[in-house]
């Protein structure tokens, strides 16, 4: 039915809590509606069109009478609140069981085997934000030249290291090393994390962020289209998260300026297939950081950024934006927070609005897209009926 899908997952906006939120501590989470109460409304005039509005109540956003996009709400079926878990379940992957996390530290038998591995002793162990552990371990790297091992509310192996003591070379080939310690222990990513800067007030993280994933346990939308010779291009840290598996075509960007830029320019080399893109500064900057102005006014660029990407499609491309997780940043602490998350969907040739309710997995994005272009979905339930109603019947 389209010839090309653009799937836009804004990295961190949730809508609300799930109703077993509360196991997460995350009862009271809503990212999309806080942040819009927090800066007194939010202005985003695109959205609003497209029916985001109509989705829950938020501050500053009317639900237009006329949306011009299919609009709706997801949960998550997988345990956790995690990116990976997240965009593996968009894409078809539903998992059983959360990946392990430390908020004691590594067990003393991991890190024993990274000094074996890697003959390094490192600084650390803490379940900290990686600003945080800079300022308190940062110049004690550098008189030292031990690496920082670190991780999160989230099952991730940290290894931050200062450019000018370990080369991004060097500290990627630690992570491969450290990746082959964690296999046993049900983590799933290990993320090198360089940093520059001359003391603790002063250090800061460089673009030189690289993730290694495990692999999806299943197969992936991603794989599936590629196995069919359905081009699949990943914007951002798309590739990162699936491990490369199914992925043709990868665009790495630092931002979502550069994410947007990137999904543009892409479509003028894509004639048919997938585009994903991943917009990370809501999560990364704005949600983690707790600061609900950044993450307001990142709502906003991409709102102005969106018609021209509205003006760029095709009468048979389709557009899907939704999210991973919530991130939302008035809440305590500094992780993830497990929420709904929005769902809208548009393409020129849609006609009435139309309502996709509430969706019981995220895997229902990627049952949509299998269908579209004939090839298998394990999971999820295709909204892509719901579309072919409503093509050509807007007055």
């Amino acid at each position: 039915m389209f010839q090309r899908v653009i799937l836009i997952v804004l990295d961190g906006v949730g809508i609300g809590a799930l109703p077993d939120a509360s196991i997460y501590g995350d009862q009271n989470a809503a990212t999309l509606q806080h942040v819009a109460e927090r800066v007194g409304g939010l202005q985003l005039p695109c959205l609003e069109k497209l029916g985001l509005g109509c989705i829950a109540p938020v501050a500053g956003l009317k639900c237009h009478p006329a949306p011009l996009a299919g609009w709706g709400k997801m949960s998550e079926l997988s345990p956790g609140k995690d990116s990976v878990t997240g965009h593996w379940e968009i894409a078809g992957v539903i998992l059983d069981q959360p990946f392990a996390t430390f908020p004691e530290g590594f067990p003393q038998e991991i890190i024993t085997a990274f000094k074996a591995e890697t003959g390094l002793v490192p600084l650390g162990n803490l379940a900290v934000s990686g600003t945080e552990i800079l300022r308190l371990l940062g110049e004690e790297h550098l008189r030292t030249g031990r690496p920082i091992v670190y991780t999160s509310s989230d099952s991730v192996f940290q290894i931050a290291a200062h450019e000018k003591i370990i080369s991004r070379k060097e500290l990627y080939r630690i992570c491969r090393q450290a990746e082959k310690i964690l296999q046993p222990y049900n983590v799933c990513r290990v993320i090198a994390r360089p940093f520059e800067g001359a003391c603790r007030d002063d250090f800061y993280r460089t673009d030189g962020r690289h993730d290694f994933p495990v692999k999806p346990p299943e197969t992936t939308l991603l794989e599936e289209l590629s196995n069919a010779d359905v081009t699949t291009c990943g914007v951002g840290k798309i590739y990162d998260l699936f491990a490369g598996v199914g992925i043709k075509l990868s665009y790495p960007t630092r931002n979502n300026f550069e994410g947007m830029a990137m999904t543009l320019s892409s479509l003028k080399k894509i004639k048919q297939g997938l585009v994903m893109t991943n917009l990370v500064d809501f999560d990364m900057l704005y949600g983690h950081r707790r600061d609900a102005e950044g993450f307001a006014e990142a709502l906003m660029e991409f709102d102005r950024w969106l018609p021209d990407l509205l003006e760029t499609m095709a009468a048979d491309d389709l557009l899907i934006m939704t999210a991973d997780h919530g991130c939302d940043p008035t809440t305590p602490g500094t992780d993830h927070t497990r929420e709904y998350v929005p769902l809208l969907v548009y393409s020129a040739s849609l006609g009435a609005p139309v309502s996709l309710g509430m969706r019981r997995t995220f895997a229902d994005v990627g049952a949509t897209v299998a269908q579209n272009f004939a090839v298998q979905s394990a999971h999820g339930q295709s909204f892509l009926p719901d579309l072919q109603a409503c093509v050509g019947t807007r007055d």
